[in-house]
């Protein structure tokens, strides 16, 4: 949620990873922080539908700071409808009613993570390409993390070396 433009590079299509959102303890309101660690600043590459999506949430926004009658403007990527930080207890609110909808089985918002993670390696995305996307300190994290979807991975790379040698028989 603490996403910001200034962290899009549209043209390029990157996201920059350097910062989030938090509940302060002490006051309960949001306060801005660096990431965790310097692994976890990171810069990844977008897809084109999503760079897409963006484009088209930009304008998006762009029209409701316009009718605003007051905008806060932290220039975040995604705000309530008055450019202030969504509270994340509202977004997750909002993702349980999106899945809801569309009659998908209820799962945390941070599963998307690990289904990012879990689909990228069973598409034969190197582990050390998925540790770096996910912003994970070593490659132990990721593969111990995603061990079940090894045997699936092994099984792929059976057939394929099953094809490199053998496919001429």
């Amino acid at each position: 949620m603490g996403l910001r433009w200034d962290d899009i590079d549209l043209a390029a299509g990157t996201l920059r990873v350097r910062g989030q959102l938090q509940r302060d303890p002490d006051t309960g309101g949001l306060v801005f922080v660096e990431t965790k660690t310097a692994r976890s600043r990171r810069t990844l590459p977008l897809p084109p539908t999503v760079l897409a999506a963006l484009r088209r949430h930009h304008e998006r926004q762009a029209t409701e700071r316009f009718d605003a009658d007051s905008w806060a403007d932290p220039g975040l990527v995604f705000a309530t409808a008055v450019g202030t930080p969504i509270h994340p207890r509202n977004d997750y609110r909002s993702f349980r009613e999106i899945i809801r909808r569309t009659g998908l089985r209820q799962v945390r918002l941070h599963d998307l993570r690990h289904t990012a993670a879990s689909v990228l390696l069973a598409q034969g995305v190197p582990a050390r390409v998925v540790m770096e996307i996910l912003g994970h300190s070593q490659i132990s994290v990721t593969l111990n993390i995603y061990a079940h979807v090894a045997p699936e991975v092994a099984r792929e790379a059976a057939s394929r070396l099953e094809g490199a040698l053998w496919s001429g028989e």
